[in-house]
């Protein structure tokens, strides 16, 4: 049954998961990513990979990166802060306020935009933690937590180990067996 489960019996084992250093660059992270949530060799991608990696720095957790992250690193002029966007096109306040939308920055395209900004660092873009859960937790307590801090993903421990990830998606699975059952 549902309820009775631990964490421990949905999770993805680190062993399946991407984890990167923070030096790692958006160019590397998102090739590792697209191998693990995509079916690469067989030339589909569906939703069913993992739209997030964890970020270890000496054997600890620093924090964790997802497709958002990465997409307004790649894209902050669209998807960041309005500080985030004029830095991005290499303009300040008083410039942007004299409307200077001709700026060459801002006529880049996808491609060169995506370029010039994969070489950023994931320690750079990287989400801070929030929430973490024990493998021997109940599955009712991390579906708390995951409410609760408004995330999608649970990095899972065993003492101070980082042994899994409980992912929403791996939730509605198990939530949607039941209903098959």
């Amino acid at each position: 049954m549902f309820l009775d489960k631990k964490v421990k019996d949905l999770m993805i084992p680190i062993t399946k998961y991407v984890v990167i250093s923070p030096d790692t660059t958006l160019q590397e992270t998102i090739l590792e990513m697209r191998e693990v949530y995509c079916e690469v060799v067989a030339g589909k991608c569906t939703e069913a990979g993992h739209r997030t990696g964890l970020v270890m720095a000496d054997g600890k957790l620093v924090g964790i990166v997802d497709f958002q992250s990465i997409m307004r690193a790649l894209m902050p002029e669209i998807a960041g802060k309005l500080s985030d966007k004029l830095a991005a096109l290499g303009i300040s306040i008083a410039f942007a306020e004299a409307d200077a939308h001709d700026h060459d920055a801002a006529k880049a395209g996808f491609k060169e935009r995506v370029l010039q900004n994969a070489k950023a660092k994931v320690g750079d873009i990287m989400l801070k933690l929030k929430g973490q859960i024990e493998s021997d937790a109940e599955i009712m307590k991390a579906l708390k937590l995951m409410h609760k801090n408004k995330v999608t993903v649970l990095p899972v421990f065993e003492g101070d180990k980082v042994v899994g990830v409980l992912r929403d998606s791996d939730l509605f699975l198990a939530t949607a067996n039941i209903l098959t059952e």
